[in-house]
């Protein structure tokens, strides 16, 4: 019986415990907790709150601003709008800007200058002259600042080709959804929910710019400078226009649907039809010359050996 009672008198303590923790804690005021966290961030000096940033916020973008401003004293404004352009094509990566963006082919410039000078300071200890160590620092130099291009350029080409492979799939759902009672905007909502990639982070952006306040024709209009995809430049004109002229939607969404499903199929038979001569440099320089060896090699060492004898 002792241990009933023992067993039944624990269980109550602890259930009174529990009871006066959770009635002795105060809800916590949120303007007051807001008030103390802005004590706290203005009570950490310039130097702390620096260095919480990345490594890389502290040093390189401090560096590509510098450099980036004697780049674009020679540079010209042909070239900043076009490298802005640029930019917007590959999805600003990193959120960079122009300045950003010619700071950092400055010193990767730089760094191809100072590697090429390095390389060929060896062969100079060796009997070359210094002249070529310098040339080839200079060519190494032009390299860097070349290089990045191309990197931004297959980013392009990646971005590009990824929201083409997007359209056909975001426009069935949004024909869907369409169809299901959504209005136009409610539609591109549930495919930026639904879909991850760059075409909806661009129906997304629009999106945000109608809720501040554009109107949607331009900003599905602006989308087009920022992917430059035939299809899709399609597609936003075909909407455009039929918003100007009061055409349904849904069927200008169907008709799009059903071309853009012809076009995918176009575009598999096309890589279908390229296979073969893509495949045919491998076999006439790989596969070729070993069947060549393992089928002739017996027949050659017995000529050879005829020979001899």
């Amino acid at each position: 019986m002792l241990p009933v009672v023992l067993v039944a008198a624990a269980a109550a303590g602890a259930i009174l415990l529990i009871i006066a923790g959770l009635s002795g804690g105060r809800a916590v005021d949120p303007v007051q907790a807001r008030l103390t966290q802005l004590g706290t961030m203005q009570a950490k000096n310039l130097e702390e709150l620096e260095l919480q940033m990345p490594f890389l916020e502290r040093t390189m973008r401090p560096l590509a601003a510098r450099l980036s401003g004697s780049v674009a004293r020679i540079t010209s404004t042909s070239f900043a709008d076009q490298t802005e352009k640029r930019l917007a094509l590959a999805g600003n990566p990193g959120d960079l800007r122009v300045s950003d963006w010619l700071g950092i082919k400055a010193i990767v410039a730089i760094i191809f200058g100072i590697v090429f000078f390095l390389l060929f300071a060896v062969v100079n200890i060796l009997g070359t002259g210094f002249v070529i160590g310098a040339g080839m620092s200079v060519l190494g130099v032009v390299i860097g600042y070349i290089v990045p291009e191309f990197w931004l350029g297959r980013r392009i080409k990646r971005r590009q080709k990824a929201i083409l492979l997007m359209i056909p799939d975001t426009l069935d759902l949004l024909t869907i959804s369409v169809r299901a009672g959504l209005g136009f905007d409610a539609a591109l909502a549930k495919v930026v929910e639904k879909l991850k990639g760059p075409l909806s982070d661009e129906f997304r952006r629009a999106l945000a710019e109608v809720r501040v306040g554009k109107s949607r024709r331009e900003a599905l209009r602006d989308i087009i400078p920022r992917t430059e995809v035939p299809p899709l430049t399609n597609f936003i004109g075909a909407i455009i226009q039929a918003e100007t002229l009061g055409v349904s939607i849904s069927k200008v969404l169907q008709v799009q649907s059903e071309q853009l499903r012809i076009e995918r199929r176009q575009r598999a038979e096309e890589q279908a039809a390229k296979a073969p001569i893509k495949m045919l440099f491998p076999l006439v320089g790989c596969i070729f010359p070993s069947l060549f060896i393992v089928i002739l090699g017996p027949a050659i060492i017995l000529i050879v050996k005829n020979l001899h004898t």
